[in-house]
């Protein structure tokens, strides 16, 4: 969990997830994760004059690797699962 941090799911705008990435002190955004088609992976994308520690670098980057794990792992099952449908 981020101690400075929350990562909230904003309203589904496609076939990913975004969240925003939030201050708890100041409650204000900070920037977004989304899925980024050119690396296959979620990614973060601060909005201008923002500034981060390593602290706060180390929660968005974790969080950006589980949710790409999440996104395999569920991307894997559906093909898993279609397969199995059309081999029957």
């Amino acid at each position: 969990m981020a101690k400075w941090l929350r990562f909230d799911l904003a309203p589904s705008r496609g076939k990913t997830s975004v969240w925003f990435v939030v201050s708890k002190q100041q409650g204000e955004t900070l920037g977004e994760i989304k899925w980024y088609g050119g690396w296959r992976r979620y990614c973060f994308f601060p909005f201008a004059e923002t500034l981060y520690e390593q602290d706060c670098l180390r929660s968005i980057a974790e969080f950006c690797e589980t949710e790409t794990c999440k996104h395999r792992q569920q991307s894997k099952a559906a093909i898993a699962s279609e397969f199995t449908e059309t081999s029957r």
